[in-house]
């Protein structure tokens, strides 16, 4: 079963959960998960201070994730 990530997940558990995340944050404009600071933001978080819809993000790599068990 896919892990699901939502909007309390921290960026840095994103990451750990699989490292492909970061280029789904990247491609979507968020370009600074490796950030010390964003490990500790949840994607929620991170996605206000970006300007981003973090139900988009959410989708994104939720889709990723169920492909990659599947």
């Amino acid at each position: 079963m896919a892990q699901t990530i939502n909007k309390d997940t921290l960026i840095g558990e994103i990451i750990a959960i699989d490292p492909g995340n970061a280029a789904i944050l990247m491609s979507n404009g968020m370009h600074c998960p490796g950030c010390p600071a964003s490990q500790a933001e949840t994607l929620e978080e991170a996605a206000q201070v970006h300007g981003m819809d973090v139900d988009v993000l959410l989708k994104d790599i939720n889709e990723y994730l169920a492909k990659k068990e599947a």
